[in-house]
């Protein structure tokens, strides 16, 4: 069966309580808290900041803090994006962010989910399902994307919509839940 971490990252249920995930939660403080406090620091601070917060990092990457994340290490993130203020990535799956992505404010991409059976739930189990964002998407403000969801490269998704399902590329996605009302050239 593994530990809790194995189970996490297989996407299986899991208690997150360990001392295994505590310590590496305990990391991700520490590393958003500098980062988001180094707002008016140099580039190249903030960058080394994200580059030990992060899985991976790409060039020219710009997130407005403050930023928060569950882990940070299964968070990848590509070339020329762009992540505005409010940002909350959590990670107990992979989230997978393309290249010249542009996220709108008070985004969150929510990996985890929790058990529907009271008694488990009141235990705390939960199980995570990733997230993949494609290349040039755009995620307008407030957008919600849940787990298990993936957005297809050059799509927009509209202000306060809920992504509960796949989306695929090329189309503009508005409401709650998010739907497919236009595609793009």
């Amino acid at each position: 069966m593994g530990t809790n971490k194995d189970r996490m990252l297989a996407g299986e249920w899991y208690l997150p309580d360990d001392p295994e995930l505590t310590a590496d939660n305990q990391r991700r403080f520490e590393l958003c808290a500098a980062y988001n406090a180094n707002g008016g620091a140099p580039v190249e601070e903030r960058d080394g900041i994200l580059t030990a917060l992060l899985g991976s990092v790409g060039r020219d990457v710009n997130i407005r803090p403050p930023f928060q994340c569950d882990y940070g290490s299964y968070i990848s993130i590509g070339d020329n994006t762009f992540v505005n203020y409010n940002a909350v990535f959590l990670d107990v799956a992979p989230i997978t962010v393309g290249a010249s992505v542009q996220i709108g404010p008070n985004v969150q991409l929510l990996t985890p989910s929790h058990e529907l059976d009271t008694e488990r739930r009141r235990a705390g189990w939960e199980r995570g399902e990733p997230i993949t964002i494609g290349d040039n998407v755009w995620l307008g403000g407030g957008v919600i994307v849940c787990p298990g969801v993936t957005i297809g490269e050059n799509t927009v998704v509209g202000a306060g919509a809920v992504v509960t399902k796949d989306l695929p590329p090329g189309v503009l996605a508005v409401g709650n839940p998010a739907r497919v009302v236009r595609i793009l050239a």
